[in-house]
């Protein structure tokens, strides 16, 4: 597998475990990692609550157990919520470095703007555009556990999680599947994983991060990690 190493202020690729698995198809994603909930009384995950998923975050997993890592991305959450223009400049410097990086190897970017956070990007507009408006040749993809996100991007593709956790969430995971969104489930282990959930095929979500190269009205089964492991919320699904 090829490795690549790019650091911006706000975005890293090659430093993490599950996005270089799609080094190999031509892509390579970037990511952002924010501290997801109440930073300075904000909740930059506003569903984790009601979803269940505080305990099993993937802030925590990995590298994220480490101080360092945690300080990080306090850091930006919190010029996030301080100074979002300061924030946004940043951004668009960091991706235009990252765009010309790709180029430069005959790569085609990708970005996971959300790493550990469920911010409405398609919202959020810098000089009257938005991130996806100004790198149209980018591909932005997430995770979300808002259900009602409307006029998404043509390049912002995103994949909706689910969790068992509270019956008033399980009303979101219909929306979502009503909507055609594919519905990332994390299930006990690897071997647990089923063929089909919620009357849907089953596809490995940890082959690769690529979810916009995935099948539409699929489940994408992915396996608990870190302090996942333990929860018993209904985050985390046995079958």
């Amino acid at each position: 597998m090829t490795k690549y190493n790019f650091i911006g202020n706000l975005i890293r690729a090659g430093g993490d475990a599950k996005t270089v698995k799609g080094n190999d198809s031509g892509f390579l994603t970037a990511i952002m990692y924010m501290t997801p909930y109440k930073t300075l009384n904000k909740n930059l995950c506003p569903m984790a609550e009601q979803a269940g998923c505080l305990e099993g975050c993937l802030n925590t997993a990995g590298r994220g157990v480490m101080n360092s890592v945690q300080k990080g991305r306090a850091r930006k959450a919190e010029w996030f919520i301080k100074d979002r223009n300061g924030f946004m400049l940043q951004l668009v410097k960091d991706l235009t470095r990252f765009e010309a990086y790709c180029v430069k190897r005959d790569l085609k970017p990708a970005i996971r703007l959300n790493g550990t956070t469920d911010i409405r990007w398609e919202l959020i507009k810098v000089n009257e555009q938005t991130i996806f408006e100004l790198f149209p040749n980018i591909t932005f993809y997430d995770y979300t556990k808002l259900a009602n996100r409307r006029n998404i991007p043509s390049n912002y593709d995103l994949t909706f999680s689910y969790s068992a956790a509270n019956p008033v969430y399980l009303k979101q995971v219909d929306i979502a599947k009503a909507n055609g969104l594919n519905i990332a489930v994390v299930f006990r282990t690897k071997e647990s994983i089923p063929s089909d959930f919620l009357g849907l095929p089953t596809i490995d979500g940890d082959k690769t991060d690529l979810r916009f190269l995935d099948p539409k009205q699929s489940i994408v089964a992915l396996y608990s990690k870190g302090k996942a492991r333990k929860d018993q919320s209904g985050f985390v699904v046995d079958v």
